[in-house]
């Protein structure tokens, strides 16, 4: 296992995706997490296809490698354990709505008096100021929000991706920053306040879009620009057998090779016509519809012209390169749930399965926080 982080303590109180993402990285680095919930349980829990247990299979592997607690803050008893908690962790990831732990007794101020060295990662929609920084949302409207799903889609629509963008994009960046600041923290500087917003991860991507908007032959409009769908190059196309195949010839060299495959060297040259190059793309797709995935998979897999077969999910855990890398692994303590593990290896060896996610009452938490400062 990764242990970069060991010894560090985390404490997730985030709900769906965001939060625990974020945590779920920092457990994968050897941090030890432990994701509070309250009474009523995450409500990740009964999100998606649901185990023999009654659980959530989503939230099985989302919290793999996690100690859960379940504390009522509106509680004496509840605001006393977390209290406790707080003096003793070092990273602290929420992601309610701005004012939520004010409310509860735990405004940040005082969280700070209670742990001058607490990391404390506060990832909320939009932010903790400005005037969307009550307002409810999820991933969809985030991406609305900040461009990406502007830009992506067809002529006719925007298309939103699966999975969900801005909810992965923010975990991951809140787990950077977090991961910068016990770095920063362990070169004598204090504790500090992250306040992140799911909606900028997904803004702070937008430097070549809002660029483009500057010029005038490069406006980001959708299916109009090179990389998302106004290139012949560049592009997605159906084969006869209703498959799909990608092609990401940007450089010539690739763009030459796959029309000399193709026997259509008169399309090399064309390479440079305006965008978007719907007349192109549609001499492409008409040869590509000629013939099955399998020929030309056949024909262009062993030529140098980034050309990829569309993999269909059910058929990724198959596919040659995952297999070779190790990057999933099935849970045998959490049938159906599979494991996508953190994409590194460290010293030549591949990632190693995370621990199913356990439950544990919080008196055991901080029974063993106090054995291992002692």
């Amino acid at each position: 296992m990764i242990s970069f982080l060991a010894g560090v303590r985390v404490l997730d109180m985030g709900q769906f995706l965001p939060g625990p993402y974020c945590a779920q990285i920092l457990s994968d680095m050897g941090a030890d997490v432990v994701k509070l919930e309250p009474p009523g349980g995450d409500p990740m829990r009964e999100f998606g296809p649901l185990g023999i247990d009654g659980l959530s299979l989503f939230y099985k592997g989302i919290n793999a490698g996690k100690k859960v607690i379940s504390l009522d803050l509106k509680s004496p008893d509840g605001k006393t354990a977390f209290t406790a908690l707080i003096k003793r962790t070092d990273v602290l990831i929420e992601s309610f709505r701005p004012g939520a732990l004010e409310r509860l007794g735990f405004a940040h101020d005082h969280i700070k008096i209670l742990n001058p060295r607490l990391i404390h990662c506060a990832l909320s929609g939009f932010g903790q100021s400005g005037p969307y920084r009550k307002r409810a949302g999820h991933d969809i409207n985030y991406m609305a929000m900040a461009g990406g799903l502007a830009a992506s889609g067809t002529t006719d629509k925007p298309v939103f991706a699966a999975p969900p963008v801005a909810d992965f994009a923010s975990g991951s960046q809140a787990a950077s920053a977090v991961l910068a600041a016990l770095f920063g923290r362990e070169r004598g500087s204090t504790g500090c306040y992250l306040d992140m917003s799911i909606a900028e991860s997904v803004l702070a991507w937008q430097g070549m879009n809002l660029t483009a908007c500057n010029t005038e032959n490069h406006r980001p409009e959708r299916a109009r620009n090179l990389l998302n769908g106004g290139a012949a190059c560049y592009q997605i196309y159906r084969t006869r057998d209703g498959r799909f195949v990608s092609l990401g010839a940007i450089e010539p060299k690739f763009w030459a090779n796959f029309c000399q495959t193709l026997a259509r060297p008169d399309w090399i040259a064309r390479q440079a016509e305006n965008l978007p190059q719907t007349a192109l793309i549609d001499e492409v797709a008409a040869a590509i519809a000629q013939q099955d995935l399998s020929h030309w998979q056949e024909r262009l897999d062993p030529v140098d012209c980034c050309f990829h077969t569309v993999v269909e999910i059910a058929e990724i855990a198959e596919h040659p390169q995952i297999r070779a890398r190790g990057m999933l692994a099935s849970d045998p303590e959490a049938p159906g749930v599979v494991q996508a593990l953190y994409p590194a290896w460290l010293d030549g060896s591949p990632p190693e399965q995370r621990r199913p996610v356990k439950t544990a009452s919080c008196e055991e938490v901080l029974a063993a926080w106090h054995s291992d400062e002692a």
